[in-house]
């Protein structure tokens, strides 16, 4: 799993870059000994593959097609919320499955009751999490990097009176996020914002304000520095 660099901006690739070849194969074959590393992560996932299909048939979201979990998410479900996952989605949870390190189970959580979460398909995640008390959104073909944390919630009021009196009744804010956005590692996408189609954070960005379509977004905050290069 190369990692490019853009501007000093580190964004982790995920393994599903090109598609995998037929289990049985000379490529696959070949593969197992030039990189066993990912031979063991293939088994791995292939034994949990039953107590996977069961744990999210426990939480209420079913199984999609293609589907692809390197360890076991965390998924916490409001039973009266709304969690939509597309095809061939990939969380990786565990650290051996990606060279960065997930430093916990990727985690999605929906809170409250009303709250949705929305995911297109094509969707890859490495540790990290979203949590949903109001609304996220996510496109198609997004890629989020190793530990970074979705969160349309500030969790917590901010005013200490606020805070004595209703401990989790924090503000919160739908968050969109567009079509083939790449998020880097250890970003912050913080409560209602909107990330344009195609546009690229850096590692390590705190996002608190809008990013427009088709561009490479870094800091904390978050500024534009240049549109994306087509091609």
């Amino acid at each position: 799993m190369p990692i490019c660099s853009a501007a000093s901006i580190i964004v982790p690739m995920h393994d599903h870059d090109l598609p995998p070849p037929p289990l049985f194969s000379l490529t696959a074959a070949r593969m197992a000994l030039d990189t066993p590393w990912k031979a063991l992560n293939e088994i791995e996932r292939l034994l949990l593959l039953p107590l996977a299909w069961l744990r999210s048939q426990v939480a209420g979201v079913g199984w999609g097609v293609g589907w692809k979990f390197y360890g076991l998410p965390i998924i916490q479900k409001h039973r009266r919320s709304t969690m939509q996952l597309g095809a061939r989605l990939e969380l990786r949870s565990t650290a051996r499955s990606n060279p960065l390190g997930a430093q916990h189970p990727v985690i999605l959580s929906t809170r409250r009751a009303g709250a949705r979460l929305v995911i297109g398909d094509d969707f890859g995640m490495t540790g990290g999490s979203i949590v949903v008390e109001q609304e996220v959104v996510i496109g198609q073909r997004v890629t989020v990097g190793a530990n970074t944390v979705i969160a349309d919630t500030d969790f917590h009021p901010l005013a200490p009176a606020r805070r004595r009196a209703a401990p989790n009744d924090g503000a919160t804010a739908a968050i969109h996020i567009g079509d083939d956005v790449f998020i880097g590692m250890n970003c912050l996408i913080l409560k209602g914002v909107t990330i344009g189609a195609g546009s690229v954070i850096g590692a390590g960005s705190v996002v608190t304000r809008d990013v427009p379509p088709g561009v490479v977004a870094a800091g904390s905050p978050t500024k534009v520095l240049r549109q994306v290069i087509a091609g």
